[in-house]
């Protein structure tokens, strides 16, 4: 079995990778592994491929993946030592579920918000219900009595 890579390239943020991802988690203190870092090179680039090309669903899955991870950490205290481990818990728990939220929101809609490259312009629109060939071109008639 190879050793997980833990590696951030800031001048790659631009580019839909893992990179990317790294920093929208804010996930980018990478020196020293397994330590710092809560996810590997692997697991996010596996997420990205499974979940492509939704971005979206990659990234709910990793905060997931962290969120279960987080779980099983309980607050501590020892002397004048305290540890709230609850806290780091409850953000990435926010997190989860607004990205989950935005996720379940994109997946309804009919113009792939949320995927790579999306290029169909938005079912919906401003103005889609007015009939212009009826402005000023008829007259309004009342309904028979």
């Amino acid at each position: 079995m190879s050793e997980l890579k833990y590696t951030y390239d800031g001048t790659k943020i631009g580019e839909k990778g893992k990179d990317r991802m790294r920093f929208e988690l804010g996930d980018v203190m990478v020196a020293d592994g397994p330590r710092n870092a809560y996810l590997s090179d692997e697991e996010i680039e596996a997420m990205i491929e499974a979940h492509s090309p939704s971005w979206l669903r990659a990234k709910v899955a990793l905060v997931e993946s962290v969120l279960r991870r987080f779980s099983y950490e309980v607050d501590t205290k020892s002397g004048s030592l305290q540890l709230w481990m609850s806290q780091r818990y409850k953000a990435w728990e926010a997190m989860y579920n607004k990205l989950k939220a935005e996720a379940d929101g994109a997946s309804s809609m009919p113009n792939d918000y949320g995927v790579l490259g999306a290029s169909r312009p938005p079912y919906f629109y401003e103005g889609m219900h007015d009939n212009h060939g009826l402005i000023g071109g008829r007259r309004h008639v009342p309904p028979p009595r």
